[in-house]
């Protein structure tokens, strides 16, 4: 079954966004079209595209490409090994966004807790890993 949304990232260098991506963070590569400098890649249910555009009159939308990509948005990847995730971050020495922390958020009906931390790929695009560590009703929360 496909996803019914997956982002498509444009990229600087895909060679290099592969290494982050499947080296660092633990992506596979679902399938790729070496010819149109495309991958597809997947990790626990978590999927996303990367293109290293050829032509840049097919690039939507045609703004200049400037660093840090992605401005205005925030992936948030939930997962449910988010400290197995930021030893590999820590070990490939990489610049964090947001360290590891652990988060409540007040929803509507309840409360949920994270773990959860921040990076930005080799195009700066955000990517927050979110582990839910407990959901409770906001009744019991604040008794």
């Amino acid at each position: 079954m496909s996803s019914n949304l997956v982002p498509e990232l444009i990229c600087s260098d895909l060679a290099r966004s592969r290494v982050f991506y499947c080296d660092v963070l633990g992506f596979t590569v679902r399938y790729a079209r070496p010819q149109g400098r495309f991958l597809y890649l997947e990790r626990k249910g978590v999927e996303l595209m990367l293109e290293q555009p050829i032509n840049r009159d097919r690039l939507f939308p045609k703004a200049e490409l400037v660093y840090p990509y992605g401005r205005g948005v925030n992936f948030e990847i939930g997962v449910s090994d988010v400290d197995a995730i930021y030893a590999c971050v820590q070990t490939a020495n990489l610049k964090l966004f947001l360290a590891l922390e652990e988060r409540r958020y007040d929803r509507e009906s309840d409360a949920i807790s994270v773990g959860q931390f921040a990076v930005q790929d080799p195009d700066g695009y955000v990517l927050r890993f979110s582990q839910n560590l407990e959901t409770n009703l906001l009744s019991t929360v604040l008794e």
